[in-house]
C-alpha cells in the first residue's frame, strides 16, 4: 500500500514514522509548498514534489493523507485532493464537519475516490467511545475532559497577544471534576468546573506584563469561561520545559441499568501521550488502510470512523483476529 503526505511539519514527520512501523506500507512521496529540496525526509530515496504536481503524480499514491493546512486550510484542501486521490484528513472543528463532509463527499463521489475526514483522537477515538457508551448506556451523560496537554490552537492565540515572543498553553482537566464523575454522580458541569487553563508565556522586552496578562484572561472562545494562570518564563526556560507536544484526556458514559435503573455503570476511556502529532499520525494511517480497502471493494464518497469497521483497520486476517483478539 502507497501512502503519499501533503505537507511535512510535526504531523507530516509522524505520518513518516508511523508508515515505518507498518510492514504493510511504504511512502510513496511527499507534496510540498514548499522549495522540494529544502524538505529532508527520515526514509531515504522518496520523492519529494511540489504541490502543483499532484496530478501528475496521482498514480503513485494509494491513499493522500493530508497533513499541511490548519484548521482553516483543510475544508479548501481536502475537497480538491479528493478529485486526484484517496485522501484522509483530520480536520477537528466539531462544529463544521457536516458541512466539510457534504463538501468532501462530492467531490469524493465526482470522481470515484474514497475519503475519512476528521480523523485522529478528538474527532476520531474519543467520538467512537462516546458512540459505543450512548449505545450501551442510553439512559446516561457523556463527559469529555482534556489534558493535560498542550492545546496548540490556544497556543497560537497566546502568541497573537501584542507583545508576546513564544508561548505555550496547557489544558487541564479539573480532578474534584474527574473525581465526581468516576464516582457516578453524573454531575452537571460547566465549562469553568470542567477544565483549567496554565500559560507560560515569553514577553518582549519592555512589554507590559500586566497588559498581556489582561488580554489572555479576557480573550473570548479561547481564555475568558475558564480559571486560567498566566506564568511569565524565559525564552531558555520555555525551550528547556516546554518544548514538546503532550496530550491526552478522557471519556465517560455514565449511566444506569437494570428494571428500575437501580445500577450504576461508568465506562471510562482514556489517552496519556508524550506526542500528540505522533499518535494522530498512527491513528491516521490506521484509517488509511482502512479505507484503501474499502475503496478495493468499491465504496467511495465521504466517511468518518463512525463508517469503518474495527476489522479494517487491522494489517491481520479476520482468521487471526478471531482466534487472537476476540
Amino acid at each position: 500500500m502507497k501512502i503519499g503526505i501533503l505537507g511535512y511539519g510535526n504531523l507530516g514527520k509522524g505520518v513518516e514514522c508511523a508508515i515505518k512501523n507498518n510492514p504493510d506500507m511504504e511512502l510513496a512521496c511527499v507534496f510540498t509548498r514548499r522549495d522540494p529540496s529544502s524538505v529532508k525526509l527520515l526514509t531515504q530515496g522518496v520523492p519529494v514534489y511540489n504541490v502543483s504536481e499532484v496530478e501528475k503524480h496521482k498514480s503513485e499514491v494509494d491513499v493522500l493523507v493530508i497533513c499541511g493546512g490548519s484548521a482553516t486550510d483543510l475544508p479548501k484542501q481536502t475537497p480538491e485532493y479528493a478529485k486526484y486521490f484517496n485522501v484522509i484528513d483530520s480536520f477537528d472543528t466539531h462544529a463544521n464537519i457536516p458541512l466539510h463532509f457534504s463538501n468532501v463527499d462530492k467531490a469524493a463521489k465526482d470522481n470515484g475516490h474514497i475519503a475519512l475526514i476528521s480523523c485522529g483522537w478528538d474527532p476520531g477515538m474519543f467520538s467512537l467511545m462516546r458512540l459505543y457508551g450512548n449505545c450501551i448506556l442510553p439512559d446516561g451523560n457523556d463527559y469529555t475532559f482534556w489534558g493535560k496537554g498542550v492545546s496548540q490552537g490556544h497556543s497560537d492565540a497566546i502568541r497573537r497577544v501584542p507583545g508576546v515572543k513564544d508561548g505555550k498553553q496547557y489544558t487541564i482537566p479539573v480532578q474534584s471534576a474527574l473525581d465526581a464523575v468516576r464516582a457516578g454522580k453524573n454531575p452537571e458541569l460547566s465549562t469553568r468546573q470542567k477544565h483549567t487553563r496554565e500559560c507560560f508565556v515569553v514577553a518582549e522586552e519592555g512589554a507590559d506584563k500586566a497588559k498581556i496578562e489582561k488580554e489572555i484572561k479576557e480573550m473570548p472562545n479561547y481564555f475568558a469561561d475558564y480559571d486560567t494562570t498566566v506564568h511569565f518564563i524565559t525564552e531558555e526556560e520555555l525551550k528547556k520545559n516546554h518544548s514538546g507536544i503532550p496530550h491526552g484526556g478522557f471519556v465517560f458514559r455514565s449511566g444506569k441499568t437494570g428494571w428500575d435503573k437501580e445500577y450504576n455503570n461508568v465506562i471510562e476511556y482514556s489517552l496519556k501521550l508524550d506526542s500528540n502529532p505522533a499518535f494522530t499520525s498512527s491513528v491516521l494511517i490506521a484509517y488509511a488502510r482502512a479505507i484503501f480497502r474499502m475503496h478495493k471493494e468499491g465504496q467511495n464518497g465521504c466517511k468518518t470512523v463512525f463508517d469503518v469497521a474495527p476489522a479494517y483497520l487491522s494489517p491481520l486476517s479476520g482468521e487471526e483476529l478471531r482466534a487472537h483478539m476476540l
